[in-house]
């Protein structure tokens, strides 16, 4: 029964991502849609507020000036919150005090870069000011600005020779107004009615079956909910994020999150379609990347419906498969399901604990984060795969003894430059960084980092650098996380690896966009033929395994041999 469901999810969504796509095409087009006479007025506030002349048109480097000062605002905002909780004036029924420093420096990273990496509990640590005017208003604006410059992107390609493209704070109000905002206010309401808190009241107190007296945490939790599913954010209300029953309630809450999480991802590679009149291309992206999906979906879901060997082995009957750290509501299946639409996108919640999923199913969890597009983010997951279209199209132009051309546009040293010191940051960043992580763990007997010993243990800290530098959130939990290191470490990683596969697309997509338009010929590469798509994957794959096969080895395949 829940094979079908999932057959059924997929097909549903990719039905609706199509139109959706075109729709999101003609709002970054600047076309009319069905919302502009509820959603014009406020655009138009907005840009009267800020100064801001939307119909302006700028080039790359003025548009990257503009994602990187709007970046460093929200910084600045989001420190200020964090370290004053305790004297704000309203909103802080429950007393919540200031966050520590470190704790805060990593926070404000994580959210202003998507990632939403959570070091905290929400319900013990945030205050219902916290949780709104900063946690919630950068799941809206991160993802937005995300989705923005990939907008900017798209103005580059579909421009025969230019050096304008576009104006990124167009394209950022737009996503926010006609795309995140509308669709993140129905998906608050349907939680709602089905059992997620709104409110602005404290902590109740109840007393339990056996007596005892409980404080039970609530708070405006809808509204969070919703649009840390649509953006691809992930940051959790309380601790335990979307396994929580005030966060995901029931099915019908466990479907729409998960529909939220991979809607506009799926949309987004349509969209491009549709804005560059590149249908076909498009068509092909989207099935190397679905193809990508199911190859971690399918044996994930194949490991968590078995059960554990251990177990077994002890003569426990496992009907519904693996079930620590599962919700008995969602069973292994739909927490596979669940995990793998997390992690090959960079949303990062969780409806099930990762830490407990088998080993190779952990595995298949780090892979989605370590390819990074297969989907991926709001925006940037397009970009990400972006990256390796690049380097395909380089190969490919080698292989046919040609000068490489991507959309009528020569692909010449700087860009391939660009590309492939971007496919290099990624490992070199998690690699590093679990390196560093290991060498201070084995020469530090007391630092009680790791609640897992030997290959497990390293999984934990390998998995924490993926999904730092993956821009993700989830985490292997058994990690004590809330500490210097990993504060400081992680917060570096999350900064790095969300501006610079940022910057030097956009700066690929900028020089590209002023080159000579070149028309097709018999001997150009086509980008939108099967061939291309199984280049592609195949390069996606040779990247991904000859860079973190060693780790993985060390780490999920060496506890899974431990089994037999």
């Amino acid at each position: 029964m829940d094979i079908l469901f999932i057959i059924i999810f997929l097909l549903l969504l990719i039905g609706l991502a199509i139109p959706f796509g075109r729709y999101i095409s003609k709002v970054y087009k600047g076309e009319k849609t069905f919302l502009d006479f509820l959603l014009n007025p406020l655009d138009n506030l907005l840009y009267k507020v800020s100064g801001i002349d939307s119909k302006k048109e700028m080039d790359w480097r003025d548009n990257l000036k503009a994602f990187l000062t709007i970046n460093l605002i929200w910084f600045i905002w989001g420190m200020i919150v964090l370290l004053t909780q305790t004297w704000q004036p309203f909103w802080n029924p429950d007393g919540m005090q200031n966050i520590e420093p470190y704790l805060a420096f990593n926070t404000v990273i994580s959210f202003v870069t998507n990632t939403n990496l959570q070091h905290y509990s929400g319900e013990v640590s945030l205050s219902y000011f916290t949780q709104t005017m900063l946690i919630g208003f950068l799941q809206f604006v991160s993802a937005g600005i995300g989705m923005a410059v990939l907008a900017v992107m798209f103005r580059a390609f579909a421009s025969k020779s230019t050096n304008l493209t576009g104006n990124v704070y167009f394209y950022f109000v737009r996503s926010c107004t006609r795309i995140l905002l509308p669709i993140a206010f129905i998906g608050a309401i349907f939680v709602m009615l089905n059992g997620t808190p709104a409110t602005f009241e404290g902590a109740k107190q109840i007393i339990t079956l056996q007596g005892d007296t409980v404080s039970v945490a609530k708070g405006p939790v809808a509204s969070v909910v919703s649009i840390k599913q649509l953006g691809t954010n992930g940051g959790g209300y309380f601790g335990i994020n979307s396994s929580h029953p005030f966060e995901n309630p029931n099915a019908l809450t466990n479907w729409l999150e998960n529909f939220f999480i991979l809607i506009i991802p799926m949309a987004m590679v349509f969209a491009f379609g549709f804005y560059c009149n590149m249908k076909k291309f498009a068509y092909v992206i989207f099935a190397v990347m679905l193809i990508g999906y199911l190859a971690f979906l399918i044996p994930t879901v194949s490991y968590e419906s078995a059960g554990n060997q251990l177990v077994s082995n002890m003569g426990v009957v496992q009907p519904q498969g693996n079930m620590e750290g599962k919700e008995v509501r969602f069973g292994g299946t739909l927490g596979a399901l669940w995990g793998i639409s997390t992690t090959c996108t960079s949303n990062g919640s969780v409806n099930a604990m990762h830490d407990s999923f088998m080993p190779l199913s952990g595995m298949f969890l780090m892979l989605g984060m370590m390819v990074n597009a297969f989907f991926g983010g709001v925006g940037v997951g397009f970009i990400n795969m972006f990256i390796f279209i690049v380097i395909t199209v380089f190969i490919g132009g080698l292989m046919i003894g040609r000068t490489p051309e991507l959309f009528g546009k020569k692909i010449e040293a700087r860009e391939v430059k660009l590309a492939i010191m971007i496919a290099v940051l990624h490992p070199l960043l998690i690699l590093t960084g679990t390196a560093i992580a290991s060498y201070v763990a084995a020469h530090n007997a007391d630092i009680d980092w790791l609640n897992n010993p030997s290959y497990h243990g390293f999984s934990e800290m390998l998995y924490e650098f993926t999904s730092a530098s993956a821009n993700n959130g989830s985490g292997f939990e058994g990690l004590g996380d809330n500490t210097p290191f990993w504060n400081i470490s992680t917060g570096v990683v999350m900064l790095l690896a969300r501006f610079i596969p940022i910057i030097f697309p956009l700066a690929i997509a900028g020089f590209m966009a002023q080159k000579r338009y070149i028309p097709a010929s018999t001997g150009t590469l086509r980008v939108d033929t099967a061939v291309f798509g199984i280049t592609l994957f195949a390069v996606i794959i040779i990247i991904a395994a000859l860079t973190f096969a060693p780790a993985l080895i060390s780490g999920p395949v060496a506890e899974f041999l431990t089994f037999f």
